[in-house]
């Protein structure tokens, strides 16, 4: 770490007083009168005044000197990074025609008395494009498919899969377009009630054709209980849909088909039937960025001379690619200059410029004397007069925009048709921007890697400059990750539901992430060492609790506020004694259970505290514990705690 600067003067105003006064009883004994009402304390307090303003500013010089030096380094404040989520628009009604939504619509949280709105903005348009059922289609295992249609049109009741069901029979809708990245309704209608399976968790998946293969279709509500009754599913078809040729017949196919059983899941003991169905669709959904567009912002005239450097309006600048889009006017047209990092590649012919994220300013290159006494010119300059304007960047991001799911419900463009806008995952991926602070402790370590992996916080500033937006990183040193091996550790930023309770599924860290991070590391890893990039190991915990409230407690909100206190205590992410996350590999015990809810206002008494492993995807929890170990690479995970309240008012 950088050594603490100086304090080259650390008295204050009082002292200054205190010492002058000190002075005088030596060199003045006569003048006794200290008070403040005296004129020549007065006086003294005056120039104590004016001496605290000197130390001030001298005490100011280190720090200007540090950063001119970070600046000589060439480090800059890392600009924020904006958070990202899908969100679906749904159709008041199904529409003949398709609707489309066009690039940067602007969707945002409600606004509240002491809250702004927090505005996103589509970065793609969408068509929401209209469909009928056209096709229906069974298939048994892995025979053929049988057209059912005909079927289907008079009003018979049609199996859904063969008899007795069996894994891998499908039941296939053929639409009469593609709908990529649209929700699709179906409303089915059967006469079969009741066949075995449990419809909260029917051994189902429906699928959609893609380019690329079958790919799974988020099922938004099945009221049909696994085709156990009459209901309509909305299902979000995945983008690259398209149309194509199942059995005999074209069209866009949606399948629904049959899963092995899991342990314990009940399965179809007779197949379900169709008797009617019907599609149409009813919204689309396409991805919105945290940031605002700016285009066609005018910088102002080149002079035509080497390191011109012009200011952005608005900053910061967030992430892009490219981040901004520069043109320059050149005769009857627009030349377009490339966003470098350095000019170090730059020849004299070529459009780069740099671009500081974090202030907005845009530098052209310069021109270096060599020794020789000639002129050698990094980058080209626009020509005197030319226009410069930039035609698009994005400004904003921040952690303000790492929403709930659900949060973003109000529609700021106006669109014919679209009735109502929601996101159905939390917003991730914001970060704010660096402060001077953490610009000044990042420095040493950036001095001393000089861009090459080598111990384990090399590994961890490297993947933190290459994904800022992750919530947590790790580096296993090496007798920890294997011989020869490096093993980083990515916790993804996570947004909690309401009761702050985190989805396993959110703290899985993308493949995008990870393999951003993997290339990074890649080129500055030294050779013959061994890197894996990846999430820890989530060892899930239930615990399961007894209080005692005092009387004049209510009973429901001590057991609430115990329950977030838990899952707040545990939390990956924001947890731990310090609050920035469980420490990985730290056992749990259940002493600091017992001190957690004790501090739960309401809470008289902690009766009993049992821990449970538990698996966060199966839900299968083990026997009641004290102590859960955990390895060097895992965290804690809470899954479905429960707290029983005694006594209170009920």
């Amino acid at each position: 770490m950088a050594l603490p600067s100086p304090n080259l003067d650390d008295r204050h105003f009082q002292q200054f007083v205190d010492d002058a006064k000190r002075y005088i009883q030596r060199r003045a004994p006569e003048w006794t009168d200290h008070n403040v009402s005296d004129p020549g304390v007065t006086l003294i307090e005056a120039v104590a005044h004016m001496a605290d303003q000197i130390v001030y500013r001298l005490n100011r010089v280190p720090d200007k000197n540090y950063l001119a030096f970070l600046d000589l380094l060439g480090i800059t404040l890392l600009p924020p990074s904006a958070a990202r989520t899908d969100v679906t628009f749904w159709l008041s009604a199904p529409q003949e025609l398709t609707v489309t939504l066009p690039p940067h619509t602007e969707v945002a949280t409600a606004r509240t008395e002491t809250e702004e709105s927090t505005v996103f903005a589509t970065e793609t348009a969408l068509d929401v494009v209209p469909c009928e059922l056209v096709r229906l289609g069974a298939q048994q295992h892995d025979g053929p498919l049988a057209d059912r249609t005909a079927d289907l049109l008079e009003g018979k009741d049609v199996d859904c899969f063969g008899s007795p069901p069996r894994p891998g029979d499908v039941l296939a809708f053929g639409l009469s377009a593609a709908v990529p990245s649209c929700a699709v309704l179906l409303r089915l209608d059967s006469r079969v009630d009741g066949v075995g399976v449990d419809p909260r968790q029917p051994p189902l998946v429906w699928e959609a054709w893609t380019g690329s293969g079958w790919r799974e279709c988020e099922v938004d509500g099945d009221g049909t209980g696994g085709l156990n009754r009459p209901g309509e599913i909305v299902l979000h078809v995945p983008a690259g849909h398209q149309t194509s040729r199942l059995g005999a017949h074209e069209a866009a196919w949606i399948r629904c088909r049959v899963l092995e059983p899991r342990p314990g899941q009940p399965f179809y003991s007779v197949s379900p039937t169709v008797r009617s169905a019907e599609a149409a669709t009813i919204g689309g959904t396409t991805g919105a960025v945290h940031a605002e567009l700016i285009t066609d912002e005018v910088l102002g005239e080149s002079a035509g001379v080497p390191g011109q450097r012009f200011e952005l309006s608005r900053t910061p600048v967030v992430d892009g690619t490219p981040p901004l889009v520069l043109e320059s006017s050149a005769g009857d047209g627009w030349d377009t200059w490339e966003v470098v990092d350095h000019f170090a590649a730059s020849g004299p012919d070529d459009r780069h410029v740099r671009l500081d994220s974090a202030t907005g300013e845009v530098a052209f290159g310069p021109a270096v004397r060599l020794p020789d006494g000639g002129l050698r010119q990094y980058g080209a300059v626009p020509p005197k007069g030319a226009l410069l304007r930039a035609r698009s960047y994005r400004t904003g991001g921040g952690h303000a925009g790492n929403v709930a799911r659900g949060a973003l419900c109000v529609l700021r463009s106006s669109i014919p048709y679209v009735a109502r806008v929601t996101n159905r995952e939390a917003a991730r991926g914001g970060v704010d921007a660096e402060t001077l602070d953490e610009a000044r402790r990042r420095a040493p370590i950036t001095l001393r890697a000089q861009d090459r992996a080598v111990t384990p916080r090399d590994y961890e500033e490297l993947a933190r400059r290459a994904a800022p937006e992750a919530a947590r990183l790790r580096c296993l040193p090496v007798d920890e990750a294997g011989v020869g091996a490096v093993r980083v550790l990515v916790v993804p930023q996570a947004v909690p539901d309401s009761g702050g309770r985190l989805r396993f599924e959110h703290l899985v860290p993308e493949d995008d992430l990870l393999a951003r991070i993997t290339r990074y590391l890649d080129d500055r890893r030294p050779i013959g060492v061994r890197l894996a990039v990846g999430p820890p190991f989530y060892q899930g915990v239930t615990v399961v609790a007894t209080l005692h409230a005092f009387a004049a407690a209510e009973a429901e909100k001590v057991r609430a506020a115990a329950l977030a206190a838990l899952y707040a205590h545990l939390d990956p992410l924001t947890g731990g004694a310090d609050g920035r996350g469980w420490p990985f590999g730290r056992p749990l015990q259940a002493g600091e259970v017992f001190a957690a809810l004790q501090r739960v206002p309401g809470v008289e008494l902690v009766d009993e505290v049992r821990l449970h492993a538990a698996d966060p995807l199966t839900g299968k929890r083990g026997e009641a514990v004290d102590r859960i170990d955990l390895s060097p690479a895992a965290l804690l995970f809470s899954h479905d705690h429960k707290v029983r309240v005694l006594g209170g008012k009920q």
